[in-house]
């Protein structure tokens, strides 16, 4: 063999190497595109440019009906390569594999850009909701719901929370992900945080002092949740709800009341309200009637830690201290020595002058 014929096929051995590296094999877990040329209830040949053919095998297709669904020939589609080529000379690929690679990655892609997606709502339990975003399974605690949402049980009763929850079977939520681990196949959301930035910008035309109108949506133990705005709720705390010491909130308000209230605070996008602040005080010019040293009748109510309210008039109350009130008896009337008065305070102290 001459010079010129030996340096003619060490290029050719070139050639054919490089040729050869670009058309090597796909590997198992590498994501491939092609054309479908054959469709059948047993198997799905798809021809993969300059490699040969994959298919897709009737197992697979069996599972999952509703993905295979209207593939045609002449399609393209990305399907998975789950096995080297076998003994007909087919790359083994699936196209469940493939689409759950891809929606993994487009969870990820969405998490580390902070959006929201659209979930679907498959079943309550006491804990939260249990979630499907394009086949893959989450969860959506109780604490990651949206103010609006969020149940609000009296004594905090699972069964009537989970009786809550179950409204939401079947419906759709924008949430945000706060937890993705494909490896563990872990997908937990929060509604409360794709509402977020919706809830500041409502926010943001109302300020400490404002008077709103809303909607009571809900009463709990300690106090009035009322929707006003643009899907705004704020709680409007028992004391705040009246100048009488109340039990519950149902001795001045019910459900889909009508009310007025004024905003107290906004703390986080955590609004408090009052109803009692746009009510006139009857500490105002108190001292016209009562004065420390006067002597008083009032009507025993309530106990707490510091001693016992005493009711002088509507909306006007005394503290018989503890120490002072193991004498009496509760919703008995009384006569009782003013010790000290801060109307501003709204504060007055009491002591016995007769059982």
């Amino acid at each position: 063999m001459t010079k010129k014929e030996t340096n003619k096929t060490s290029k050719m051995k070139e050639l054919l190497a490089k040729e050869k590296k670009i058309v090597s094999l796909p590997q198992p877990g590498d994501i491939i595109e092609g054309t479908i040329i054959k469709v059948s209830k047993t198997e799905i040949v798809v021809e993969i440019d300059s490699i040969g053919a994959g298919v897709v095998y009737g197992g697979e297709i069996k599972e999952n009906r509703t993905l295979v669904k209207g593939l045609k020939v002449g399609q393209k589609i990305s399907a998975l390569v789950i096995g080297p080529e076998n003994e007909d000379g087919y790359i083994e690929l699936s196209f469940k594999e493939a689409n759950l690679k891809k929606i993994w990655n487009d969870l990820r892609e969405t998490k580390e850009n902070n959006e929201t997606i659209s979930v679907r709502v498959i079943e309550a339990n006491r804990g939260g909701l249990v979630i499907e975003y394009s086949g893959i399974v989450g969860f959506l605690p109780v604490s990651q719901l949206s103010p609006q949402n969020y149940p609000r049980v009296e004594g905090g009763d699972k069964n009537k929370i989970l009786k809550h929850l179950n409204i939401f079977v079947g419906k759709e939520m924008l949430v945000k992900i706060i937890t993705l681990d494909k490896r563990d196949e872990k997908l937990i959301v929060s509604e409360k945080l794709a509402r977020e930035k919706e809830l500041k910008k409502n926010l943001e035309k109302y300020k400490e002092g404002d008077i709103v109108e809303g909607t009571v949506t809900a009463l709990a133990d300690f106090g009035a949740f009322i929707k006003f705005g643009d899907n705004l709720e704020g709680l409007a705390h028992i004391s705040e709800l009246a100048w009488e010491i109340i039990d519950h909130p149902s001795q001045i308000i019910k459900e889909n009341d009508k009310v007025k209230a004024q905003i107290t605070n906004i703390s986080n996008s955590q609004i408090s309200l009052s109803l009692k602040t746009l009510k006139d005080d009857p500490w105002q010019k108190i001292e016209d009637k009562y004065q420390s040293g006067r002597t008083v009748n009032g009507r025993t109510i309530k106990s707490s830690s510091a001693g016992v309210f005493v009711e002088i008039e509507k909306g006007i109350y005394g503290l018989l201290p503890a120490e002072a009130s193991n004498n009496v008896k509760f919703d008995q009337t009384y006569k009782f020595k003013i010790t000290s008065l801060s109307p501003e305070k709204h504060k007055m102290t009491l002591a016995l002058t007769e059982l």
